[in-house]
């Protein structure tokens, strides 16, 4: 409620401010990757901002990425071409996470700010979804790598929202292709560097950046179509595993709604540094990026037509949807985050082999969830988080797309995959929870589903009704 308050005030706030508030006049964004035995990726933040609020601010907040995660390094922060160093907010001010940019003097109503922040990315740990960094290639996810400007501490103070157009650029060697987030606007060569530019506009998401020195397939047809980008040409041909990628991306469109109007079909890349993130385990892996999966050698060695490999970039294309579309607060990272991938994958499936592959697909996921349960102690789904030991997050990433199957089979398939469509398309780039899939989907089939979230959540074991649904001979007669 308090969120959606601040927001109106926002609205209102340039001609009658009723609290401490800022905007972004203007903002622009570079990054330059910088190749060598350890690479990096240099970000250059800039903004122009304007204090409208009620009152003069001595400081503003801002989280910077995970150090960890990201390697952050060489932090230069500048405020009207002074350079300030950076301090650490205290818990009343905001987040404990974010950091004090202090003005000196008081930044007074009405007076603008230029505001320069930089920084590098140098071996990073979590070589995932977030970020991947190698030799001849990177990927920065659409959320954590860029500066969040943080509103003031009065309940009153809205986020600074970006301006309506946001030009960034992405400085590479000339052998890069490349692929972001926005229109493309252009581009230059400088030397043995090329720059491409970006427009972002009112209703495009956060910015996200793929690029290396890739060959790229050339799918026969001229019509939108999916394509492998790899650092050598693919032995097999790829037109069989396209037309299943692009049946499968036609699955998840058709069920959970189109994205945006410059992802015309998705691309597939190469990694070579991307590990496997719910896990953290090695072997084969992929991993979402808007609009595209991340894949590492090992997954293309099993074969680009493959079930397996197939399945993988499936699941990691449905994070589009879950995961980039929306995300999820720690506490559903893992039974949201990857449960709803998973079940797309199920979805997915239904779509090409009727409800023998949907079965199929459901008793492989209950037969890995019971081998695993044998061997570690469950914890229930719904407290089991993506910082958990191993042991556990394997038995709920097992268990969390029969959740979904449980929810179909209550509530319909259509009446489910309407609820989840629209909770995508509602809450569009926002966090969001249980409690707002649990909404959704009591609006979209028009039954309580208090209980059935509270056993699934809560409970340990995969309730009897559900295994007697799916287990017993019977069930599983092939039609």
């Amino acid at each position: 409620m308090i969120a959606a308050i601040s927001l109106l005030l926002f609205d209102a706030a340039c001609s009658v401010p009723l609290a401490p508030g800022y905007g972004i006049l203007k903002e622009s964004r570079e990054v330059r990757f910088v190749g060598s035995d350890t690479p990096q990726l240099h970000v250059d933040s800039r903004y122009t901002l304007e204090n409208y609020g009620t009152a003069d601010l001595s400081f503003i907040g801002v989280k910077l990425p995970d150090d960890k995660s990201y390697g952050l390094k060489g932090l230069h922060i500048e405020v009207d071409g002074r350079e300030i160093s950076l301090e650490r907010l205290s818990v009343q001010d905001q987040s404990p996470s974010a950091q004090r940019i202090a003005f000196d003097p008081n930044w007074k109503v009405r007076e603008t700010r230029e505001l320069v922040i930089e920084y590098a990315f140098v071996s990073p740990e979590d070589s995932g979804e977030r970020i991947t960094l190698g030799p001849d290639d990177f990927h920065l996810s659409s959320r954590g790598w860029a500066p969040a400007l943080q509103p003031p501490s009065h309940f009153l103070s809205p986020s600074p929202r970006r301006p309506p157009r946001v030009r960034y650029t992405v400085r590479v060697p000339s052998t890069f292709l490349v692929l972001a987030r926005g229109a493309r606007a252009g581009r230059k060569q400088e030397g043995d560097e090329t720059i491409h530019r970006f427009e972002l506009r009112k209703n495009d998401l956060t910015p996200f950046v793929v690029a290396g020195k890739y060959v790229a397939s050339a799918p026969e047809n001229k019509s939108p179509s999916a394509i492998f980008w790899t650092f050598h040409p693919l032995k097999d041909d790829p037109q069989p595993a396209l037309a299943r990628i692009d049946a499968a991306w036609s699955a998840l469109e058709k069920d959970f709604g189109q994205l945006d109007k410059n992802i015309r079909a998705p691309h597939i890349v190469e990694s070579s540094t991307l590990r496997h993130h719910a896990t953290g385990e090695s072997g084969p892996a992929a991993a979402a990026f808007p609009g595209g999966a991340l894949v590492n050698s090992e997954a293309l060695a099993l074969g680009i037509g493959s079930d397996g490999f197939l399945e993988g970039v499936t699941h990691a294309l449905a994070h589009n949807w879950f995961g980039d579309e929306v995300f999820f607060a720690p506490d559903a990272a893992l039974g949201m985050g990857e449960g709803l991938p998973e079940y797309a994958t199920i979805v997915v499936e239904e779509s090409e082999k009727g409800e023998a592959g949907r079965r199929r697909r459901i008793l492989e996921y209950l037969n890995e969830y019971d081998n695993l349960r044998n061997n570690a102690k469950e914890t229930p789904l719904g407290v089991t988080l993506m910082t958990d030991p191993i042991e556990q997050r394997r038995i709920a990433l097992a268990k969390a797309p029969l959740l979904y199957i449980a929810l179909e089979d209550f509530g319909g398939e259509e009446p489910v995959r309407s609820g989840l469509r629209k909770m995508v398309t509602v809450l569009r780039g926002q966090e969001t929870s249980y409690d707002a899939l649990r909404s959704a989907l009591e609006e979209s089939t028009g039954k309580n589903l208090a209980e059935l979230f509270r056993v699934w959540l809560n409970d340990k074991d995969v309730p009897a009704d559900f295994r007697a649904r799916y287990e017993s001979p019977a069930a599983n007669v092939q039609h």
